[in-house]
């Protein structure tokens, strides 16, 4: 099967990944009213089809704190992406740089800090969350500056992790012990492609940026043991003095859905952020990230970059995303899928039919830079 679309790579995720990780990347929370929604709001976005208006030239360029980059697109943080295809972060991170967009690294990525760093030339984003242990971020945000990470994405929305059905039925979450890891060893084998280019040739599968704080113990069960117990649901506004004083760089504030909170943003000095749900996998029953961004690209004005994920599939999204108000558009589970179906060439290619997709919806709205989108390319709003 070869892919023409991020839905063709969703199709090969789910051919060669092990149920638990599949269900891992394609899932949201409870009834998954807010994952659907993402997507199914974008797709109601109508845009106004121009004509003759001289579209022979077509400019995607766009910078981003300043990084020049050759379309207004990042690939987001994707936790556990090392565990899609054989050292999956690194990949991800290369395809990017080849493309002339940013690569966001997880805290919770199977490759580390540093050996991203040592597989790409150019600086990368970093995403951090918010730990009870402040001198365990306080280390891993040293480290990021050691490899000059170019921004800070900090996630907000998750004080507490959302409820996630289709993890507790794979077996990646609720069957801790020797049950949950024969469910998993067993799903493991009705794909063994992935069993033997990954499973066994792609360890380690430690989490390398959180290996210091594990105390030796390096599964997922062990892992998600160790996340349960340090996310802090104390945290509140104040708290980011403590990241401003640690990171000095662009600091973008992921996770924001509501005009109220993006104010507060604005008040505490963040540069960016994201107008994020995470992708449905938070608190269910939300509104779809299509549907907030208006009002908070409204609401902030040029006192932030404002950036969006959330349901974007293909290069024509990414034109519907900066119509309503984005400067730039945050690419997750369709680039997991590709890392996933195809690798680093996967990634690359997907990379590839975003910037086609683009020119094309860019030419037939008459719109010839990146630079000039905005509501007046909706059909109606």
């Amino acid at each position: 099967m070869k892919a023409a679309s991020a839905l063709d790579y969703r199709e090969l995720a789910r051919r060669r990944l092990p149920r638990f990780l599949f269900d891992y990347i394609d899932g949201g929370s409870y009834a998954e009213v807010t994952l659907r929604r993402n997507v199914a709001d974008l797709e109601q976005i109508a845009l106004r089809q121009r004509v003759l208006r001289d579209v022979a030239e077509l400019d995607l360029t766009t910078e981003l704190f300043g990084q020049k980059l050759a379309m207004p697109v990042v690939l987001s943080p994707v936790g556990l992406s090392g565990m899609y295809a054989r050292r999956g972060e690194v990949s991800a991170a290369r395809a990017a740089q080849a493309a002339g967009v940013p690569f966001c690294l997880s805290t919770v990525g199977v490759c580390s800090l540093e050996e991203v760093a040592r597989g790409v030339s150019e600086p990368f984003w970093f995403q951090l969350y918010m730990i009870r242990d402040r001198g365990f971020m306080r280390d891993l945000l040293a480290r990021a500056r050691e490899v000059r990470c170019a921004a800070l994405v900090f996630t907000v929305d998750m004080p507490v992790a959302g409820s996630r059905y289709r993890d507790l039925r794979s077996g990646l979450t609720g069957a801790a012990g020797l049950g949950g890891a024969l469910r998993r060893v067993w799903q493991a084998a009705q794909h063994p492609g992935w069993a033997w280019d990954v499973g066994l040739h792609g360890r380690p599968h430690s989490l390398g940026n959180v290996v210091p704080v594990l105390g030796g113990k390096s599964g997922i069960d062990d892992f998600f043991a160790w996340l349960g117990g340090n996310f802090d649901p104390g945290i509140s506004w104040k708290d980011l003095d403590f990241i401003r004083s640690e990171w000095t760089g662009p600091l973008i504030i992921k996770g924001v859905l509501d005009v109220e909170d993006a104010r507060e943003a604005v008040q505490i000095g963040a540069d960016g952020l994201v107008v994020s749900n995470h992708g449905g996998r938070q608190l269910d029953g939300v509104l779809s990230t299509a549907r907030a961004l208006p009002a908070i690209a409204d609401a902030v004005g040029d006192d932030l970059t404002v950036l969006v994920d959330g349901g974007v599939r293909s290069g024509l999204d990414v034109v519907r995303m900066l119509a309503l108000g984005a400067k730039g558009v945050l690419l997750g589970r369709a680039w997991a899928y590709a890392l996933a179906g195809g690798g680093q060439a996967g990634v690359a290619h997907l990379l590839r039919l975003v910037e086609a997709e683009m020119r094309v919806a860019m030419a037939l709205t008459g719109v010839t830079s990146v630079a000039r989108l905005d509501r007046d390319a909706l059909a109606s709003w």
